[in-house]
């Protein structure tokens, strides 16, 4: 276990991607913290990324257990990184996700730290998670 602070810049770095590389380095013992996850984006079509966190939205379990879905873009950040884990309940799946933090926008006291940043291909075509948020 190394136990280091890794600060992501989400802006503009793919989903995916983030998201299995947030949850490797927190299985090593990392403490991750990922700001502008409002600029974060899902490449593909973008009708097709609506449609399916829409329905997924719309069926929301049955009574008022799970699975629950946000809109929030830092939320749906930390499900991507929770679904990316071995067993979120228990063991080290748990531990890893107490150590995952994510903001929409820079925090006061993250301004003037390091920041790792992960960039994405030039052309494609994506959706940005405000956008989703918004539109679903």
């Amino acid at each position: 276990m190394t136990g280091k602070k890794i600060i992501i810049d989400g802006t503009r770095a793919v989903f995916g991607r983030l998201c299995s590389f947030a949850a490797k380095k927190a299985l090593e013992g990392n403490e991750i913290v990922i700001v502008n996850c409002e600029k974060i984006i899902m490449t593909g079509n973008k009708n097709e990324i609506k449609g399916r966190y829409s329905s997924l939205r719309a069926r929301g379990g049955h009574s008022q257990k799970g699975p629950k879905y946000s809109k929030i873009p830092y939320m749906m950040m930390k499900r991507g990184i929770r679904g990316m884990l071995p067993d979120h309940r228990k063991g080290i799946g748990k531990e890893a996700i107490k150590r995952v933090m994510c903001y929409d926008s820079i925090p006061d006291k993250l301004k003037n730290e390091k920041m790792l940043k992960i960039d994405a291909p030039k052309k494609f075509r994506y959706i940005e998670l405000k956008e989703l948020a918004e539109r679903i």
